[in-house]
């Protein structure tokens, strides 16, 4: 069985937890001031909170964000960062309460796509495609691989040089065995620009850049 699978079969063991920070913040309108706290808040959870402390601080901020989306009624980015709040949350949560919190994520996703597709530089599509190819299929879940790389590359439409939109293709297609063209999106996604204002986000994506780097370069090698 693949790591691909295996990580399937046991729902959400670790890549959930990183979902996607936002993408060029600078060419986006500003945030009102409860998302862009609830994007300040997921970056110290997620970089620099203790594990065993991050499931509790992220169930935290949900309620959160569920309260920013309430106050910011159709507003895109409100859904998106609700959406990775849940996905993080579901991924230090693990198993199958993780699902419930990942369902409620992609409806905010997808509600965040009918309004505005554009939203923090597509950063709905990439979001969903990660949800889509990390969560168990049917029975047990929605995920869906032809559904997956459909959102995913619709992400680097909206932004191709984005640093979270090749991080996440990057990581969908070294799970297919697809190692060159890993190698390539995370090359990319290393030479991104950085994003004002997101110096803690950026900071540790490149960390996990480099960490799937050193997975792929092997593979590389021995070709």
């Amino acid at each position: 069985m693949s790591e691909y699978r295996t990580r399937r079969a046991s729902l959400f063991v670790g890549v959930l937890m990183s979902l996607v920070t936002l993408t060029s913040v600078a060419a986006q309108p500003a945030l009102p001031a409860q998302v862009a706290a609830i994007q300040d808040r997921w970056a110290q959870i997620n970089y620099n909170t203790p594990k065993k402390q991050r499931e509790a601080e992220f169930e935290a901020l949900a309620k959160q964000a569920a309260a920013a989306r309430d106050a910011q009624s159709g507003n895109a980015a409100a859904l998106i960062w609700e959406g990775i709040v849940l996905s993080s949350f579901a991924g230090e949560r693990g198993g199958l309460g993780a699902l419930g919190l990942v369902k409620k994520a992609r409806k905010d996703f997808e509600q965040a796509l009918s309004i505005d597709p554009k939203a923090l530089d597509g950063a709905a599509y990439t979001s969903l495609g990660a949800l889509y190819y990390q969560v168990p299929g049917w029975p047990i879940g929605f995920g869906d691989d032809a559904k997956a790389r459909e959102l995913l590359q619709s992400g680097l439409k909206v932004d191709p040089d984005g640093i979270d939109a090749n991080y996440f293709y990057a990581d969908y297609l070294q799970d297919r065995g697809d190692w060159k063209g890993a190698a390539a999106a995370l090359e990319k996604a290393l030479a991104a620009p950085a994003r004002p204002g997101r110096e803690l986000a950026d900071q540790g994506r490149r960390k996990d850049i480099q960490v799937l780097l050193a997975k792929v370069r092997p593979h590389l090698a021995s070709r």
